[in-house]
């Protein structure tokens, strides 16, 4: 693990894609101040005041064109489902897929009928397979079993992907807090891939949690145990980040907010820092100003697109 001060440094080196919250109406704006820094001292109250200004915003957001094909079974369990989302036409596009937070214990692609799927309908509307899929959690699935199901989602798309359009060699996961977590498990250990390779182009690694050293006062504690398990001595090797000097290079791009959840933005920071040790280059990064731990999400395929546009910059950049 490298020292805090490589940590800093590296944060300062990277070069921010400052996000448009002066695009938004004014009563979001208000709202994101409003909750601001007091993020973390109610969790799931803001949340709901979160999610209750931008539900209206999205339900009037742009979708023509776009198609969604719901409750796809990509696996045998009843979690084991994703939507895919695509303009009429479609060919040989990217695929975006997109997998959803809950801190391991809960969470819905669909929590309710427009937060997440405003992320694949942005990725739609600009010529990519949107996917967003759903995956087991804890207690009744334990690590990996979410990794494992990222692993699944890919399969499936590697085999059914060019039927909807998408391209199976351009496969992108973006993952947000926990299912960050679970892409960054499937993409850096290697036991949890199949013989080829994990099989995709990229990853977005969105206030995900890396590095497993759980603070005593951290809200989420008893939802990481119910996943990871209360034996610490297993933690470090089911940390993504111990992983990543063996892992082959990834084209990579981790987004912070500047009102995450506890912890979260500093688990960005120690990835990139590790990350840019091992490459002796640094990924893309991004710290998104005064954004929260949904609201990071919740604005895409909103005016505020300055994320959307970097994410698919990156995907044609590959960097």
């Amino acid at each position: 693990m490298k020292c805090i001060a490589l940590t800093i440094a590296t944060i300062a080196a990277a070069v921010p894609a400052f996000s448009q919250v002066a695009n938004m109406p004014p009563q979001v704006q208000q709202r994101l101040a409003e909750v601001g820094p007091g993020w973390g001292k109610n969790i799931l109250g803001n949340i709901e005041r979160t999610r209750e200004v931008y539900t209206p915003l999205l339900a009037a957001a742009p979708k023509a064109g776009v198609s969604v094909l719901r409750d796809v079974a990509y696996g045998p369990d009843a979690r084991h489902k994703l939507d895919l989302y695509r303009a009429e036409g479609l060919k040989n596009a990217p695929v975006a897929a997109y997998f959803h937070g809950g801190a391991y214990v809960r969470g819905e692609r669909n929590v309710n009928s427009e937060i997440y799927g405003n992320v694949a309908t942005y990725f739609a509307r600009n010529g990519l397979l949107g996917v967003n899929a759903t995956y087991r959690l804890a207690p009744a699935a334990q690590w990996p079993a979410a990794a494992q199901d990222v692993a699944s989602v890919v399969n499936w798309l590697k085999e059914n992907a060019a039927k909807y359009g998408g391209d199976p060699s351009r496969i992108y996961l973006i993952g947000h807090s926990a299912g960050a977590t679970h892409v960054a498990t499937y993409v850096y250990i290697k036991s949890l891939q199949p013989a080829q390779g994990h099989g995709v182009s990229g990853m977005v690694l969105m206030s995900g949690r890396y590095h497993f050293e759980p603070n005593p006062d951290d809200p989420n504690l008893k939802n990481f145990q119910a996943y990871f398990g209360i034996d610490a001595s297993q933690y470090p090797a089911r940390s993504p980040i111990n992983h990543v000097k063996a892992a082959s290079p990834l084209p990579t791009f981790i987004v912070i907010s500047e009102y995450d959840n506890p912890d979260l933005d500093t688990q960005g920071a120690l990835l990139l820092a590790a990350l840019c040790a091992r490459d002796r280059a640094c990924p893309r990064f991004s710290r998104m100003e005064k954004h929260n731990h949904l609201s990071m999400v919740y604005q895409f395929n909103t005016a505020d697109d300055a994320l959307g546009r970097e994410i698919i910059e990156f995907m044609r950049r590959g960097r």
